[in-house]
């Protein structure tokens, strides 16, 4: 593939056109570094870092402030339609929503839960996808989720995705919690793995799945510096 058209599939540029934006997607389950990693290679390629599953938090998290039924289609779009999720860059970056800073309320197994529950409503991942797109197609930069090189934007040809073994993102996600001050246990936290990855990989829209067009990289045993500089190589040779 020239060098022009791998422009244009990753930020819609043209040959002799405006540059292309460089789009960066990295996908997969919860607890394989996605966030960590995204915000490093994120640095280090000066890109913007747009964390897609925070909005889904976002949502999930107005969501039980709101009481709604997680099951309740409409009332979640509606929700979706009229809620306000801006991102703060910065050494630590912050998610507001609705002009409120819940960085860290949406970093909870409730949370967690909720978001994942929000997902599988298509018209709240339609607006959302909406949402990451324009994001994207405005500034570029690295987003991290679970459907950004299928749904969100599949033509790029920067994709990864990260995957490791249960037992050790369940790990991660308990010591993650512990470090928080919050109370969890390794048994539940190993469950609600599973059970979120049931969930995220079979609902009907935009399941999370991974194909060949992907440059998939094992966590498991593998030190986040070493993920790290492998994805921004093979960016830096891609686009």
């Amino acid at each position: 593939m020239a060098n022009g058209e791998r422009g244009r599939r990753a930020g819609g540029g043209t040959a002799g056109g405006p540059p292309a934006l460089q789009i960066v997607a990295i996908d997969g389950p919860a607890g394989v570094g996605k966030s960590t990693t995204s915000r490093r290679v994120a640095q280090a390629l000066n890109l913007p870092h747009i964390d897609t599953g925070a909005m889904y938090r976002a949502i999930g998290l107005a969501a039980l402030r709101e009481e709604i039924d997680p099951h309740d289609e409409e009332a979640l779009a509606d929700l979706a339609s009229r809620t306000s999720i801006d991102f703060v860059p910065g050494e630590h970056p912050r998610v507001l929503l609705n002009g409120e800073d819940v960085s860290k309320q949406i970093r909870t197994p409730e949370v967690s839960m909720a978001a994942s529950d929000v997902s599988t409503v298509p018209a709240v991942r339609r607006i959302l996808v909406r949402l990451q797109q324009a994001l994207g197609r405005r500034s570029g930069g690295v987003l991290e989720g679970r459907d950004i090189g299928t749904k969100v934007f599949p033509d790029t040809p920067c994709k990864f995705f990260l995957t490791a073994r249960p037992e050790v993102r369940a790990k991660r996600r308990f010591d993650e919690l512990q470090s928080k001050g919050m109370s969890a246990d390794f048994t539940t936290v190993l469950e609600e793995t599973l059970a979120r990855d049931e969930q995220d990989s079979t609902r009907t829209d935009s399941p999370l799945t991974c194909d060949e067009t992907y440059t998939v990289i094992d966590t498991s045993d593998i030190p986040i510096d070493e993920v790290v500089e492998a994805i921004v190589k093979r960016v830096q040779t891609l686009c």
